[in-house]
């Protein structure tokens, strides 16, 4: 992430620590180590994050109390990064979803939420800073040298791990949300942590990062911690970062391409949200079938004339009030009127 803050320092942040928080006047005699306004320069060396990207710091990156290796400055920093370039990757990939993938007959579902969308971008923004607040100590951690990222390709413990950290890191973390994810299902968290993202009963692809904010920071951890084990090459892991929050909306967007065994898709995504103790994983279907909670998409779920039918629903409905009361018991949610009056039909 250390690549990230310097763009950000570089193009943002060493005006506003300036303005913020200016450099003292300097003390006489030290002219030299001035700038031509009086203010001291700051004993910081420009040193780039990575040897494939080199930005020339400009006189602001001087100018302010906090310098760019200040511990304080590095933490505020990596919070607004993670709120606000988190928030630009949620709302732009969610959109795009929304308008090109998301199937716009499921605001005809009776399980649909009254207001849900608005709703779910709520619960995202509400919860998004916390989560950032929450992470970017580990992040200060990585970038102050704690943990294993490395630069070139060649500094590669070997040659090969160059291509293999890649689904070492997506079975590492997808292992790890597994079991914090099945973990924030006892019912003794479910309720306090984990019960608002299944509020969700058919989500939108808005619904990707609504939960509780300390639900979605237990969930990011496995991320996180993978740099402090395993050497982990630097722009792969800011591209691992993008994919993952691409790829938490693109299984909440309700489109099932395909009946794959191994990947947990969208479709065994809407599993867990409709029958609420199954599917736990993020990427793959095999802790799930170790664990015995995997559960298969029934075929008709990618015939689209048939999912999106009354009658789908109905079947669909009736499972899922079932499992629903046994979990959370009184359904406190507020659905669509036209649909309540469906329902009492």
């Amino acid at each position: 992430m250390d690549v990230v803050l310097e763009v950000c320092d570089t193009f943002l942040f060493d005006y506003m620590y300036q303005w913020v928080l200016p450099a003292r006047p300097a003390p006489s005699g030290l002219t030299s180590q001035t700038f031509a306004n009086g203010t001291s320069m700051s004993t910081w060396q420009y040193k780039p994050a990575t040897e494939y990207l080199y930005l020339t710091p400009s006189q602001a990156a001087y100018g302010s109390l906090w310098a760019r290796d200040n511990i304080w400055r590095q933490g505020v920093s990596l919070f607004l990064i993670l709120w606000i370039f988190g928030f630009l990757v949620y709302f732009v990939f969610a959109s795009l979803s929304y308008l090109f993938v998301f199937d716009k007959k499921t605001f005809e579902h009776p399980k649909f939420l009254k207001n849900q969308i608005w709703l779910e971008i709520k619960q995202a923004n509400e919860a998004m800073p916390i989560m950032a607040l929450c992470t970017a100590p580990l992040l200060v951690a990585e970038v102050r040298g704690y943990g294993f990222l490395y630069d070139t390709l060649d500094e590669a413990p070997w040659p090969w791990w160059n291509w293999f950290q890649i689904p070492l890191f997506l079975f590492f973390t997808d292992f790890g949300i597994y079991w914090i994810h099945r973990g924030l299902h006892h019912p003794w968290v479910y309720k306090h942590l984990h019960k608002p993202h299944h509020k969700w009963i058919m989500p939108t692809p808005f619904a990707s990062h609504a939960f509780h904010p300390l639900d979605g920071y237990a969930q990011s951890l496995p991320y996180h911690i993978f740099p402090f084990i395993f050497p982990l090459q630097k722009v792969a892991y800011v591209a691992l970062f993008v994919f993952i929050n691409f790829w938490t909306i693109m299984i909440h967007d309700g489109e099932y391409i395909a009946n794959n065994p191994i990947i947990n898709g969208a479709a065994c995504h809407s599993i867990h949200h409709l029958a609420f103790n199954y599917n736990y994983g993020q990427y793959f279907t095999l802790w799930d079938r170790i664990g015995g909670s995997y559960r298969a998409p029934e075929q008709e779920m990618f015939q689209k004339e048939v999912k999106m039918s009354e009658e789908h629903w109905k079947k669909e409905v009736e499972v899922m009030e079932q499992i629903q009361l046994e979990v959370e018991g009184e359904d406190d949610r507020e659905y669509e009127p036209e649909m309540e009056t469906k329902k009492r039909q």
